[in-house]
């Protein structure tokens, strides 16, 4: 196999896994769960759960 062979596999192969990506990321079934995850940073702390991360916060 020349080199220049292998490199155009892994081209190809690296497409494909980003043109799957994109297609996983807009997908409908993905929709409802990133529409929650952007309103995180939005929310009010005090809504989190109880850690051991925010015992020193809240003390």
């Amino acid at each position: 196999m020349d080199i220049g062979i292998v490199r155009g596999l892994i081209t190809i192969a690296l497409l494909v896994l980003f043109i799957g990506v994109w297609v996983w990321s807009w997908s409908r079934k993905r929709k409802t769960d990133f529409e929650a995850s952007s309103m995180l940073p939005l929310e009010d702390d005090r809504h989190m759960p109880y850690s051991e991360n925010n015992k020193e916060q809240t003390s």
